[in-house]
């Protein structure tokens, strides 16, 4: 079998994308998620690396739920009726994705902590 052009290639990954906006509710979470982060990055004006570390973190959530999603849709096929084997093959699919929250969840605190008590040092001198 012959592969497709590269560019025929990049549209289909970005229409898989699509798709799990249209389709899937925990990405659209974890999307808007991704966009509060973006306004963030923006509004306190993070150093780069700081930016680096929270877009590094909010791409592995979204790439963590794809790769989940393709995991249970491919259970699905192979077994449509219930199975303790393909319930807990999706149980630890699913737990990977609660591992790359948590983890994107501390790089959060870590890094928004220092623009957070900037801000709050700026705001409390307003108001003196």
């Amino acid at each position: 079998m012959q592969k497709p052009p590269i560019h025929k290639s990049f549209l289909n990954a970005f229409r898989g994308v699509f798709m799990m906006i249209k389709a899937e509710r925990n990405f659209q979470i974890e999307l808007l998620a991704f966009l509060i982060n973006l306004f963030f990055i923006f509004y306190f004006r993070l150093h780069y690396s700081d930016a680096a570390l929270v877009l590094m973190a909010s791409f592995a959530v979204l790439s963590a739920e794809i790769f989940n999603t393709a995991v249970e849709k491919i259970c699905d096929i192979v077994q449509p009726d219930f199975d303790k084997r393909i319930g807990f093959i999706k149980d630890i699919a699913a737990g990977a994705v609660v591992l790359t929250v948590i983890a994107a969840v501390i790089v959060g605190i870590l890094v928004y902590g220092k623009y957070v008590v900037r801000f709050m040092e700026t705001v409390k001198l307003l108001f003196l």
